[in-house]
């Protein structure tokens, strides 16, 4: 019983009922004008119903009136686009016409019938209402007093169910506005994808100098080594609240410009970071770096990122060799060092899966692996 009576107790019951009483307001206006012409109104809808504006303002009344405060309720506020939509507004609206008679024509006669049972109950003749004028004035019509409002109750609930499922049908999203919506949806996946793979390259290979660079300035036992392996940490530990700062705004802000990545005109600092956890870092650039597109530019930052962080993170502060070279139209990256101890096997790592999925993206390749006794990390980017 509680559950037949919950929607007596919900706002969206009386909100629906309210916007199914809606389009009779404009009946009634127009039975004052000429009341030998009732069905009118419902002609008139026909050309209202394709222009586009139109659908934008049922489907905003609708979300109001019909579904509220539910996120995505199925009914879309976007103007009418095609003729196919404009046809489907038109159908809306002689539909919601049809409901909005039927809901006042309930709302009206129930209510009244209702009361003339009281009424006869009482001993008064009933007031010309139909099907109650051959009733008797007798005390036990008081018993069938609540039927008509619990048939009104019932109508209500009905007539708003079946108005909100219309409108979902009706005023739902078009198959141009639900691929618009999937490639909206697509791009924001794949910019979260992004984002967090900036923070594993960023935060890990800080994370990963810090922790080298405090176990090799403890087991140095030099005052001098320490004091730049302290000021090395601190250096990286800013660069990646920097990063980290970077990220949380667009996060924050979906609207607001991307401040500009590091490029590989900033490399220097990746190498005299790996140079100050103690490795020996052999780097050698060939060609106009500075010339190399953004973007290609900035994923093969990461990608240098994500090798030194590697090499540093399973070998130690070992001899690493970096060669950056820009020709033919190709930007080459490898990064060698010598095997730690235990070889890690091919493809292992989201790391390295990481350095494969942005040569990739970009329409190059990465090659990773061990090669004549070092572990090697190859890179080849499109720059034109």
């Amino acid at each position: 019983m509680p559950r037949l009576l919950r929607p007596l107790l919900s706002a969206t019951t009386y909100t629906r009922l309210l916007h199914l009483w809606v389009p009779m307001l404009m009946v009634s206006v127009w039975l004052f004008i000429d009341p030998s012409t009732p069905w009118m109104p419902a002609l008139f809808l026909l050309p209202l119903g394709l222009v586009p504006a139109v659908r934008r303002g049922e489907g905003v009344q609708a979300r109001l009136m019909l579904t509220p405060g539910e996120p995505d309720p199925g009914i879309s506020e976007a103007p009418a686009a095609s003729w196919r939509d404009r046809l489907r507004t038109v159908l809306w609206l002689e539909v919601r016409m049809v409901l909005g008679a039927a809901a006042m024509f309930a709302s009206v006669w129930l209510p009244g019938t209702a009361f003339e049972l009281a009424r006869c109950a009482w001993g008064v003749p009933p007031a010309g209402l139909p099907l109650l004028e051959w009733l008797p004035s007798h005390r036990a019509l008081a018993l069938l007093t609540p039927l008509p409002l619990l048939v009104f109750y019932g109508v209500a609930v009905g007539l708003g169910e079946l108005i909100t499922a219309a409108a979902r049908r009706l005023l739902g999203p078009s198959a141009a506005e639900r691929l618009a919506a999937l490639e909206q949806r697509t791009e924001q996946l794949l910019e979260r994808t992004r984002i967090a793979r900036e923070l594993h390259d960023s935060i890990g290979h800080a994370l990963t100098l810090a922790v080298v660079q405090a176990g090799a300035a403890r087991a140095a036992g030099d005052p001098e080594f320490t004091e730049r392996a302290l000021t090395a940490i601190e250096d990286t530990g800013r660069a990646a609240l920097e990063d980290l700062e970077r990220v949380l705004g667009v996060l924050r802000e979906a609207e607001r410009p991307l401040s500009a990545r590091p490029t590989l005109a900033d490399a220097g600092r990746l190498l005299e970071s790996a140079r100050a956890s103690g490795a020996k870092v052999d780097a050698e650039v060939t060609g106009p770096v500075e010339a190399v597109p953004g973007p290609v530019s900035r994923e093969g930052y990461r990608i240098l990122q994500e090798a030194l962080t590697n090499a540093l993170r399973h070998a130690g502060p070992v001899p690493v060799r970096v060669r950056v070279t820009v020709t033919g139209g190709t930007l080459a990256l490898e990064v060698r060092n010598p095997l730690p101890g235990a070889i890690p096997g091919p493809g292992r790592g989201s790391g390295l899966r990481g350095i494969r999925e942005r040569a990739a993206l970009l329409g190059g390749s990465a090659v990773t692996g061990p090669q004549e006794g070092d572990w090697r990390v190859r890179a080849e980017l499109p720059v034109g």
